[in-house]
C-alpha cells in the first residue's frame, strides 16, 4: 500500500486502544532476509510484554495477526528495506518501506507514526509511469530505490483492456506502435496495404488509450499520493501522451526509453537524474526561505516556541533533521517540553511530537539531511503568519 497523507490521518484517527506499532529494517535478498522473521518474532514478544505490563488480558487477540505473518514465507520473500505494522482492536495493517527504519515495538494510546510520516513527507519521493502499447506499469521510489506498485482498479494495464471492443482490429496494415515502417524510416510514402486511413485509426486508438491511462492514473494514484510523476516512454509516445495529459503532477522531463529494456537499477538512476534537480531546488528554496523569514520573525529554531506555534496553527512547514532524536515529551495543551522519564519510553522524542502535531494541524514536514540542516537544534519552523 502506498503511503499518503490520508493513510497517516487514518492511523492517527484510530481511537480504539491499545494501539500497536512495530517497525523493523528488512532485507531484499537472500541470505540476509532469513533473519527478518526471527527479529520480527522478537519484536512481537516485546509488544506482548508491554501489553501484559499494562494489564491487557486479551493481548493474544491483538497480536494474533502478527503471529500469522511470522510463518508466511511469501510475505518475507517480498521484503523491501523496512516494515511497519500497526494494530488496534478491529484493525491491522502493514506497509513495506523503501527506507531502513530503526527497530521499534510500541504499545501506546495512539499509533507511533513518526518514522512513517517522515518517509511519506520526504521531498525526494516520486512515481514513474512506464507505458508502451503492450503494458502500463507504475513504480514508486526515492533516491535509494524504486519498486513496482500495484495498479489500482480502474487503471488499464494494456490497450486491449482500455478500449476493449472499440480497439481497431489488427490486420496487415498499420503497426501497434502507431507508425508504419515507412514513416519510421522517414519515408513520407505509406507502403502498407490499407494506406493512411488504417494507420489513422491505429493512431486514434493510441490517443484514446493514453487518455484513459492519464485519467485513471491521475484519479487513482497521483491525486491520492501527491507525488511528482515521471513518464518513461519512447520519444514518439512521450510527445503524444504529454499533449493529451491533464495530470498536473506530470514532470516536463521524462525518460525517453522503453522501460522493458532497462534494468530496475537503470530505471532508478535515470529517474533520479530527472528528480534530483527538483528535489535540491525545493530544499534549497526552503532553506533560503528559512534564513529570510527568521530575520522577519516568521521562522524559528527554538523548540518550545515551535511547540506553541504549532498548537496555534501558525507553522506552515517544519524542517526536521534526518535521524535526529531529542529525548523528551511535550505537553499538547501548551506546547511545552517535558523531561523524559522511563515511563515515557513509548514516545521518547520531542521531534516525534512536533512532527505529528505539525501534520495534524495541516502543516508540511520536510526531512533534511544532517549536512544541509540550517539549525543546530535539529528542527526549524516556517510560519504562515
Amino acid at each position: 500500500m502506498s503511503l499518503t497523507r490520508e493513510t497517516l490521518k487514518h492511523l492517527l484517527a484510530l481511537k480504539e486502544k491499545p494501539c500497536l506499532s512495530l517497525y523493523q529494517p528488512t532485507h531484499r535478498s537472500f541470505p540476509e532476509r532469513e533473519q527478518d522473521p526471527i527479529r520480527f518474532k522478537q519484536l512481537v514478544r516485546q509488544l506482548e510484554d508491554s501489553l501484559k505490563k499494562q494489564g491487557v488480558t486479551d493481548y493474544q487477540s491483538l497480536t494474533a495477526p502478527f503471529h500469522e505473518l511470522i510463518d508466511d514465507v511469501d510475505f518475507w520473500n517480498s521484503s523491501r528495506d523496512g516494515l511497519a505494522v500497526f494494530a488496534a482492536p478491529g484493525y491491522f495493517e502493514w506497509f513495506r518501506l523503501q527506507r531502513k527504519v530503526p527497530e521499534l515495538a510500541v504499545a501506546n494510546d495512539r499509533m507511533h507514526v513518526k518514522p512513517l510520516l517522515r518517509i511519506a513527507q520526504s521531498a525526494d519521493r516520486y512515481q514513474i509511469l512506464a507505458i508502451t502499447l503492450d503494458s502500463v506499469k507504475l513504480y514508486e521510489g526515492n533516491r535509494d530505490g524504486i519498486d513496482e506498485i500495484r495498479l489500482a482498479d480502474g487503471v488499464p494495464a494494456t490497450i486491449e483492456e482500455a478500449l476493449g471492443r472499440e480497439l481497431t482490429e489488427k490486420g496487415q496494415s498499420g503497426f501497434p506502435q502507431g507508425f508504419s515502417r515507412a514513416s519510421e524510416r522517414g519515408d513520407p510514402m505509406q507502403t502498407e496495404a490499407g494506406g493512411a486511413g488504417r494507420q489513422d485509426e491505429i493512431d486514434r486508438d493510441r490517443e484514446r488509450f493514453f487518455r484513459e491511462v492519464d485519467k485513471a492514473v491521475l484519479e487513482h494514484h497521483s491525486k491520492p499520493s501527491g507525488l511528482p510523476l515521471i513518464l518513461a516512454a519512447l520519444p514518439e509516445h512521450q510527445a503524444v501522451f504529454r499533449k493529451l495529459s491533464h495530470n498536473t503532477f506530470l514532470l516536463p522531463e521524462g525518460i525517453e526509453k522503453d522501460h522493458a529494456l532497462l534494468s530496475r537499477d537503470e530505471l532508478r538512476q535515470l529517474s533520479w537524474e530527472v528528480m534530483q534537480p527538483k528535489y535540491l531546488k525545493r530544499l534549497t528554496g526552503l532553506l533560503d526561505q528559512f534564513g529570510e523569514s527568521r530575520g522577519q520573525g516568521l521562522a524559528t529554531d527554538e523548540i518550545e516556541e515551535i511547540g506553541h506555534s504549532i498548537i496555534e496553527g501558525r507553522v506552515a512547514t517544519l524542517l526536521v533533521e534526518a535521524e535526529r532524536q531529542i529525548p523528551g515529551q511535550a505537553d499538547p495543551t501548551e506546547g511545552k517540553a517535558l523531561p523524559a522519564t522511563p515511563q515515557s519510553a513509548t514516545t521518547p522524542d520531542l521531534l516525534d511530537e512536533l512532527t505529528v502535531w505539525t501534520f495534524e494541524h495541516g502543516g508540511d514536514v520536510v526531512v533534511v539531511p544532517k549536512d544541509r540542516m540550517p539549525t543546530k537544534s535539529g528542527v526549524a519552523a516556517l510560519y504562515r503568519y
